[in-house]
């Protein structure tokens, strides 16, 4: 039987910045640096409710890139993939017509996270409409649409290793920011 291997989230990353994640995450100060930047889990919750929020940040950000089929959380994204969200594009033939079929799906872990990082991932999955490899346009077009990006995928990238290393989730559906609540 082979050893299921497990995610190197801060690859590429310099060395210093891993230990440093790593000694946060063994002293038990890495959980209070994650919750007093993120204090709250967001209020989405549904496919529906997250189709409407990726539908807004697309609306603003790339009016003409071309509609969006389904947008969905996925289960089993995280654990079959070691993706975290993914994008497709399916292109059919109907009739005289070309029709294009685009879906977005997003890891179910992300349905108890900070608004932060549900954003960052939903950004980088829409940059892929335009954008299909990991390029400098690529970063260009997710910096435009959240100009945290690399800060939100870096401190993400520090949670899913401290989530890898303890199990215990540090936001839940009990504390859910009363402020996403009304904006629904």
């Amino acid at each position: 039987m082979c050893a299921k291997s497990t995610p190197n989230y801060l690859a590429g990353y310099p060395i210093a910045l891993v230990e440093q994640v790593q000694r946060l995450i063994e002293q038990g100060l890495l959980t209070d640096t994650l919750l007093q930047k993120y204090p709250h889990a967001h209020a989405v919750r549904s496919d529906k409710a997250l189709y409407d929020y990726v539908l807004e940040i697309k609306g603003r950000y790339l009016r003409n890139a071309g509609q969006l089929s389904k947008v969905a959380f996925d289960g089993k994204l995280h654990v079959i993939q070691h993706a975290l969200g993914t994008h497709t594009s399916i292109s059919r033939v109907q009739g005289t017509k070309l029709r294009a079929k685009r879906e977005i799906r997003i890891a179910e872990l992300f349905k108890e996270m900070p608004l932060e990082f549900l954003r960052m991932i939903v950004v980088h999955e829409l940059a892929h409409i335009k954008e299909h490899e990991h390029s400098k346009a690529f970063y260009q077009l997710c910096r435009h649409m959240e100009p945290d990006y690399h800060q939100l995928e870096f401190d993400l990238r520090a949670y899913l290793i401290y989530l890898e290393a303890t199990g215990q989730p540090l936001w839940s559906a009990a504390n859910i920011d009363a402020v996403s609540l009304l904006n629904e």
